[in-house]
């Protein structure tokens, strides 16, 4: 997620593909919008709609994960299989929020000390008599990512797995939730009106 997904070096055929394949996962992530649990989200942002609202709402991306975080909406009368869809988008989210925040974290120290280890080496210190920032070049930050992505490669597949798997059983529960609301509209089982649902604590 993030910085590690947005660099490419086109004259590495396979670190080029590694990047590919991170990017992957990355732009999988953000196309299901996830992020972290709705009330831990509440807690700390304040982002949290009222009770009767109709849709899911959608907040900005978290600092540190870089995923956005989402409050379902909770229908009323909620039937046993929307609950259930409903706490396994939500588990869901919470999952990706934690992997992608403990990546993007470790990620971010370990660029730090490698160019602090880089420039130690050449002798320099970490900013120029102006007072900016030394960088590495492309060649010598390419060394960096390509170790990080060898150190995480299985970590990052166990993760790629797990996601379309959560990805495979969520799309099948909202495929039987739409059938059984298409068959409850047909036989005249509508929902029947009731308190607005309040959201859970």
């Amino acid at each position: 997620s993030g910085e590690v997904s947005e660099v490419l070096y086109p004259h590495n055929p396979l670190l080029q593909s590694c990047y590919e394949w991170l990017g992957c996962i990355y732009l999988h992530v953000k196309a299901f919008e996830c992020s972290v649990f709705f009330y831990r989200i509440a807690k700390k942002t304040k982002f949290n709609p009222g009770p009767t609202t109709k849709y899911d709402w959608i907040g900005p991306p978290d600092r540190l994960s870089n995923l956005r975080p989402i409050i379902y909406h909770i229908p009323e009368n909620e039937t046993p299989l929307e609950r259930k869809l409903r706490h396994l988008r939500q588990e869901t989210e919470d999952w990706n929020h934690e992997f992608w925040t403990h990546q993007n974290v470790t990620f971010s120290k370990e660029k730090e000390e490698y160019v602090h280890s880089q420039l130690k080496a050449k002798g320099l210190t970490e900013r120029d008599e102006r007072g900016r920032k030394r960088t590495l070049n492309s060649e010598e930050m390419a060394v960096f990512y390509k170790r990080f992505l060898d150190k995480n490669c299985i970590k990052h597949a166990s993760y790629n797995r797990e996601w379309y798997q959560r990805n495979f059983t969520i799309t099948l529960l909202m495929a039987r939730v739409a059938l059984h609301n298409v068959w409850r509209t047909l036989t005249g089982q509508g929902r029947s009106k009731s308190k607005p649902t309040v959201m859970p604590k």
